[in-house]
Formats: C-alpha cells, sequence, structure tokens
C-alpha cells in the first residue's frame, strides 16, 4: 500500500525540445496544466537537448525532429548510445512513412503529429511513461500500409541516417540544386568522385536516375 502511494504522488519529470518559441511555451502550459508533470528543462536546438537531457535525467523528452544542430533523430541515437533511461516522444508535422519506421527502429516510444489535439500530447506522455508506445491515429492507416508493403516486398530499408556524413553532405547540396562541378569544387573533390558519391547514395536509397535523386533531395531536404 505504501509504495502505491508514493507511486501516485510521483511526478513525471519531463524536458522538451523545439525551435519554435511560441510552440514550446504551448507545450510547456499543456503540460503542465496536468497534475503530475513537471518541465525540468527546455532546449531551442537538438545540441542542447542533449545537454540538458544529460543534466537533468527526464523521464520522458518531448522533441522536435527538425531542429538546428542535431535533429531529433541524432538526439535520440545519441541518447542510445549514451544509454540514457529517458524515454524519446517526438512531436513534429511529419507524416513521412520512412521517418516513422526510422524512429521506431531508434527506440522512439511516441510519435505525436503537431496537428492533432492538445490531449495526444498527454496521452502520449502517459502512454509512454507506462512504458508503451503512442502512435498519433492519424498514422495508423499508413503504418498498417507500411508493415504490408515491407512484407510483400520482403526488403529492408535505408535510411538518410545511413549514408555517410559526406554522402548526406552532398545530397543536401543536391537538395540546393547544385550541380556535380560546383559540389566538387565546394567540397574540395573532383568531379567524377563526387558523381561517384550521387551513384552510390542512388544505390542505396533504391533511387533510380539523376531527376529522382534531385526530388526525393529536395523533399527531404530538412533532414539533411
Amino acid at each position: 500500500m505504501r509504495l502505491e502511494v508514493e507511486n501516485m504522488n510521483k511526478e513525471t519529470r519531463i524536458l522538451i525540445a523545439d525551435d519554435h518559441p511560441i510552440f514550446l511555451l504551448g507545450l510547456r502550459q499543456v503540460l503542465e496544466a496536468r497534475q503530475g508533470y513537471k518541465i525540468v528543462g527546455e532546449a531551442n536546438d537538438g545540441t542542447s537537448a542533449l545537454e540538458r537531457i544529460r543534466e537533468t535525467q527526464p523521464d520522458i523528452a518531448v522533441l522536435d525532429v527538425v531542429m538546428p544542430g542535431l535533429d531529433g533523430l541524432e538526439v535520440v541515437r545519441a541518447m542510445r548510445n549514451q544509454r540514457h533511461k529517458t524515454k524519446p516522444i517526438f512531436l513534429t508535422f511529419y507524416k513521412d512513412q520512412d521517418m516513422v519506421q526510422e524512429s521506431m527502429e531508434l527506440g522512439v516510444q511516441g510519435y505525436v503529429l503537431k496537428d492533432s489535439m492538445a490531449s495526444e500530447i498527454l496521452d502520449a506522455v502517459a502512454v509512454v511513461q507506462d512504458g508503451m508506445y503512442y502512435f498519433s491515429p492519424a498514422l495508423s492507416s499508413m503504418m498498417v500500409k507500411r508493415g504490408a508493403d515491407g512484407k510483400e516486398s520482403g526488403k529492408s530499408h535505408v535510411y538518410i541516417s545511413d549514408l555517410t556524413p559526406q554522402e548526406r553532405r552532398i545530397l543536401k547540396f543536391v537538395a540546393e540544386g547544385r550541380t556535380s562541378k560546383v559540389i566538387g569544387e565546394m567540397m574540395g573533390l573532383s568531379r567524377r568522385t563526387v558523381e561517384n558519391h550521387r551513384l552510390n547514395i542512388c544505390r542505396k536509397l533504391d533511387i533510380t536516375g539523376i531527376h529522382s535523386l534531385v526530388k526525393y533531395a529536395y523533399e527531404n531536404k530538412a533532414r539533411l
């Protein structure tokens, strides 16, 4: 009985990170309105978020996916490498299938869309704190389809985070519309070397054709 009372009175310590000050303020207000939730840290970029997580050791970290410095995926990857016990939840506008799948593989336990009801983030924190997984209902049909497609194809997926740092940098320049010659000049590489990198990126991401690579790079430039 005594243990049950202690558990009921225990606060859930939360860190929040988002590069939009107004959204960050709103998130704090929503979470602090729930009894038992305490904000122990805030951050406006991924690097600061990771530092705050080290300092405060929160129970939950609610992270934006796209932030200056380290992005949400990189923060979670660092958390896993450093064996932090903090449970991550992503709060984002992105409904990308690859992003959701990659998040799950990294150990993200909650994925909430920013255009969802405020109650969803409260539900997500409660569910994740109990050791379970929470994903916005709007993602359900997409995730079911993803699972079915994966079973049918039997193929393993490769993500942007699987590219080397140099390949990601080249892909970022491709997203900016730069040619192989210009990229080579900027990186101190020959044009042929850059083109070989581009071909390797296409092979890894299962992309066919230069135009498809440019389209992919542009659509995913926020993650580069």
